[in-house]
């Protein structure tokens, strides 16, 4: 029998392998998993990790492979999460919940699991193909990243929405903007660094762009997106680390998130409001939640939109950027949101044990 504690939880966090916890470069979900399990260590709660060994951690670390397996490359990425589900279930009993950020492959295993859970999802949801499973497993409870990201699948049992948070300490202010535009994220047809381009180029302003390149999107880069950058405005950094990002966003005029897709969240978004840096967005997804349209960026509908809102960034005041982020995007929000969610599953575990 179970009952929710007055004060330390035991809790175990499911972080992805295929990166690190924090990433070493690419990796937003791991990125927020370490800084949401360094805060419930900081807040008193007994907090064990389970992520590839090369992870830096406050937690336990527990971890079912040596080392993250997209920088040193992985033939088959779920032999690893397969033997990481078995040793969360092997250690169950030992934790008051469990926090899943794995979806869908642990579901199986959770529908049968005794201890508290709940799973955050960070991905995209509107595929056709993910209908008939989440569908079978609509018992589970869910947590959103935005209210956007639910709209494909509206008869899951969602029990929050909670915004990603960061460290504040990790991004400096820059209270003047410098001489560039910014983009930062993935070189992929769905993050539309075309549209960055041309927005620059309409503008007459420096781009740079810090990104990776994924294998999938090779031939793409290659084809379509590297000719666009043979032009004298246009920069292109590649894939940069955490302790690049203040300067790098910091000294931007804007950030561009010219989207085409439902984002679930963005969270390059937050960290450039955190540095101070308004952010030009398409419309889509998580934007009309983050981006405050006229305070801490503007939300447009085309190229011509984009052009002229990136034209204004400079009557943004940086500063409603920074305080916004800190109002809306701390770590300390975000795990606050989830310690609530956590007490409550476990109470009600223990009301349901208690009846039975």
């Amino acid at each position: 029998m179970r009952f929710a504690p007055p004060g330390k939880l035991r809790i175990a966090q499911i972080a992805p392998l295929s990166e690190s916890v924090p990433p070493k470069l690419y990796g937003g979900t791991e990125r927020v998993v370490s800084v949401l399990t360094d805060e419930l260590v900081k807040l008193g709660h007994a907090v064990t990790l389970f992520a590839s060994g090369d992870s830096r951690t406050a937690a336990t670390l527990v971890a079912p492979c040596e080392q993250a397996q997209r920088l040193i490359g992985c033939a088959d990425p779920l032999a690893a999460h397969m033997l990481m589900i078995e040793q969360v279930m092997q250690r169950a009993d030992d934790f008051d919940v469990i926090h899943f950020h794995i979806a869908p492959v642990h579901f199986p295993v959770a529908r049968r699991m005794a201890t508290p859970h709940l799973t955050t999802l960070h991905g995209r949801l509107d595929l056709p193909d993910l209908v008939p499973l989440y569908e079978e497993f609509n018992e589970l409870p869910l947590v959103s990243i935005s209210d956007a990201q639910r709209a494909p699948l509206p008869r899951q049992n969602w029990v929050d929405t909670v915004y990603h948070g960061l460290r504040e300490q990790d991004f400096r202010f820059h209270a003047e903007p410098g001489s560039y535009l910014a983009f930062i994220g993935r070189i992929a047809r769905e993050k539309r660094v075309d549209r960055a381009i041309a927005i620059a180029k309409a503008c007459g302003w420096p781009l740079k762009i810090a990104a990776k390149v994924d294998p999938s999107d090779v031939l793409y880069f290659k084809n379509e997106i590297a000719p666009l950058m043979e032009h004298p405005l246009i920069e292109f950094i590649g894939e940069i680390p955490d302790a690049m990002k203040s300067t790098f966003l910091g000294q931007a005029r804007a950030m561009l998130f010219p989207i085409d897709w439902p984002e679930p969240f963005g969270l390059v978004m937050i960290e450039s409001l955190a540095c101070g840096t308004p952010v030009v967005a398409y419309r889509g997804g998580s934007v009309d939640e983050v981006i405050e349209h006229g305070v801490t960026g503007f939300v447009v509908d085309n190229l011509d939109q984009a052009v002229d809102a990136t034209k204004r960034t400079h009557t943004l005041d940086r500063r409603a950027c920074r305080d916004a982020f800190r109002r809306r995007f701390s770590v300390a929000r975000m795990a606050s949101g989830y310690v609530r969610l956590y007490r409550q599953l476990v109470s009600s575990a223990a009301g349901a044990n208690f009846v039975a």
